[in-house]
């Protein structure tokens, strides 16, 4: 996985901080063209890999990516699903009949519908998660899409269920189907660490909330930290700035220094806040990887002192 990674919340009015900044992202991004001016700052600052939902303008910009490679060469998608307010949506404008056409994966419906049924009348909840992802999947056809990740609603309740089964079949669905390693969203990182080595999923692509503030990390940092030392993940940090109650400099220092996080995940709506985040990213590895060449009590090296001051 890449080192940097960008989100997506901006962009649907999501703000776990400030309900009004989130209502001004809202309606600055009612116009796609405004999400993929963004992007293309992203892209031109080396983030490559673009988390995100599956909702409808996410469609709209895989449509773009997919009409022009050129402009987005490298550009990739880690979705995460469900996306449940799309599906009540589309039933709730369409109907049940045109929901169905909508999601279900071109010239599969017979064959989805088959499958939907079998698994409503034998309770195979395997064949179900298959239907919902490829219906999830049909937007991203012929897209890259290394990971795909599963949203923490789902995640943690399946955690709460005790069903860890399921979370191997999604492994094994995705790797099978797409070709692509599966992903775990979740609220509750040191429980589903536990949970995914007891399904027999090793080193896991799990993305949680990793802060300096403890915002949102259930069993605390800590807890995080004894987790990711006995059943080893690659977590993707999420909330590193908590929100913005933390600087961004303080933020990123901390996080990159978690030996844990193999990845970060950022949203931002400008192309300086994008390329002042990923300068601070880089600044902090920087330091991190040069940092061992030293000992207690030695004098810095010379590769050390040289280093530039960014």
């Amino acid at each position: 996985m890449e080192r940097i990674l960008f989100g997506d919340n901006q962009f649907f009015g999501i703000n776990h901080f400030s309900e009004e900044k989130a209502r001004q992202q809202a309606m600055k991004f009612q116009d796609v063209g405004a999400i993929l001016d963004v992007l293309q700052s992203a892209l031109n600052a080396g983030v490559t890999g673009f988390m995100c939902t599956t909702h409808d303008t996410v469609g709209a910009i895989a449509d773009e990516v997919r009409a022009n490679p050129d402009t987005w060469n490298g550009f990739h998608f880690y979705p995460g699903m469900p996306y449940a307010h799309k599906y009540a949506n589309a039933v709730t404008e369409l109907g049940y009949l045109g929901a169905l056409k909508k999601f279900i994966p071109a010239g599969g419906m017979v064959d989805t519908l088959t499958r939907g049924t079998r698994a409503v009348l034998g309770k195979d909840v395997e064949s179900v998660m298959a239907m919902l992802v490829d219906a999830e999947m049909k937007m991203f056809a012929g897209l890259e899409t290394p990971v795909v990740f599963l949203q923490n609603v789902v995640t943690d309740l399946i955690l709460g269920l005790g069903a860890n089964e399921v979370f191997a079949s999604f492994a094994a669905y995705v790797r099978r189907r797409y070709d692509a390693e599966a992903g775990f969203f979740t609220m509750n990182l040191p429980k589903l660490l536990e949970a995914l080595h007891s399904a027999g999923v090793e080193e896991p692509i799990v993305c949680a909330n990793v802060n300096k503030a403890g915002f949102r990390m259930s069993g605390g940092i800590e807890g995080y930290r004894e987790a990711a030392a006995k059943y080893p993940a690659r977590v993707i940090a999420m909330s590193v700035f908590a929100s913005g109650g933390i600087a961004p400099s303080e933020a990123i220092e901390w996080v990159t220094n978690e030996p844990y996080v193999e990845s970060i995940v950022f949203g931002a709506s400008s192309r300086g806040n994008i390329e002042n985040t990923v300068a601070l990213i880089r600044e902090f590895d920087a330091a991190r990887t040069e940092r061992p060449l030293t000992r207690a009590g030695d004098e810095p090296s010379a590769a050390v002192s040289a280093a530039p001051n960014h």
